[in-house]
């Protein structure tokens, strides 16, 4: 799922999520893997989270791997996750 605009709410997917450079979220995603180029605001629970040079999130992430390029922004929380273990459990609104 490719997200170049703005977005509020909760997205699910067992696949990647990728925030482009004009992208905007607010809320939670719950994926595979989070790739963020523009801005994420609330929480991530991932298996891996990248966030690239021009990218920002701010608030929680739950990952098993976090990479932040130089230049990428984060502010907030990081906590490592068991992979075998589910860290949050919500209602899906978006689902791939």
């Amino acid at each position: 799922m490719y997200i170049d605009g703005e977005l509020e709410g909760e997205i699910h997917s067992h696949k990647e999520v990728n925030i482009g450079k004009n992208g905007r979220v607010k809320g939670l995603i719950h994926t595979k893997r989070l790739v963020v180029q523009g801005n994420m605001e609330g929480t991530v629970d991932a298996q891996k989270v990248e966030i690239k040079a021009s990218g920002h999130v701010q608030g929680e992430i739950v990952s098993s791997e976090l990479i932040i390029e130089a230049k990428g922004i984060f502010e907030g929380s990081s906590t490592v996750k068991n992979d075998n273990e589910p860290v949050l459990q919500n209602t899906t609104q978006i689902e791939e």
